[in-house]
């Protein structure tokens, strides 16, 4: 790991984001502390973040919409702080594409091994993006890759954790919605439960994600079907879940 990595605190209680930055430098990563998002802009703006810490419940501008502007804006992974008794927010935050959550009060060390997952998931997706940029054309392959996979009209790799079209323009994909693409690919037509992609995928919260796989898929489906309206490669199974069908072929 990196001990350079920026990561920067968004939490309007100077004490919370003062204890956050300080474990987190102890620790070796380089930290920016932010009271609201009008400050996290201007970081920004200022020197590139590896990872922002966001607290949803914050007076001036809240978390949800901070998110959502990051997010049309960045691909810089977010982690949330939210309070425990506020699933929808999680869900909402988790589709607005924020990658993980940890629940206030936290526990320091909870939320470094987060941010170390999603700095591990994030990282390869920016080295492939970047060698993509400055690679020579590439030789025309001479045996299928098994590390990519076929979804509809993209193609998925895994070992890049990104998204691309047959032109090699990589599409944004959250962490989670990586996590249920990486589940589908290694279980191909069979038919799995919303509580099976749960497990398979590592989900934590089952109450909070239950409904946000529908969401997720829902989204994913608007990235990979020829039509989404009529989804033929991940499939609706009406009393069992979602089927993934590689050669999208309709029910």
């Amino acid at each position: 790991m990196s001990q350079s990595q920026h990561i920067i605190i968004v939490d309007d209680e100077a004490p919370a984001r003062e204890m956050v930055g300080d474990y987190l430098k102890m620790h070796g990563f380089t930290v920016t502390l932010c009271d609201g998002g009008k400050s996290l802009r201007s970081a920004i703006e200022t020197g590139p973040a590896d990872l922002v810490v966001l607290d949803l419940n914050m007076p001036e501008e809240d978390g949800l919409s901070i998110i959502r502007d990051l997010k049309g804006r960045t691909n810089i992974p977010v982690i949330m702080l939210t309070a425990t008794a506020s699933p929808i927010d999680r869900v909402v935050g988790l589709e607005l594409g924020a990658d993980d959550y940890v629940a206030k009060p936290c526990e320091l060390r909870e939320l470094m091994a987060r941010i170390r997952s999603v700095l591990r998931r994030s990282v390869p997706a920016k080295a492939a993006a970047s060698a993509a940029a400055t690679a020579p054309e590439p030789a025309p392959a001479k045996a299928p890759d098994p590390q990519l996979v076929r979804f509809g009209t993209k193609w998925l790799d895994l070992d890049a954790q990104a998204l691309r079209d047959d032109e090699g323009n990589e599409h944004p994909l959250t962490a989670s919605e990586f996590g249920l693409l990486k589940v589908f690919a290694a279980n191909p037509k069979r038919v799995l439960s919303r509580e099976r992609l749960l497990e398979l995928a590592n989900a934590r919260d089952a109450e909070a994600f239950d409904r946000a796989v529908d969401l997720r898929i829902m989204r994913i489906r608007r990235k990979i079907e020829p039509d989404p309206t009529k989804p033929a490669v991940i499939r609706t199974i009406r009393g069992g879940g979602y089927l993934f069908s590689p050669s999208g072929e309709k029910a």
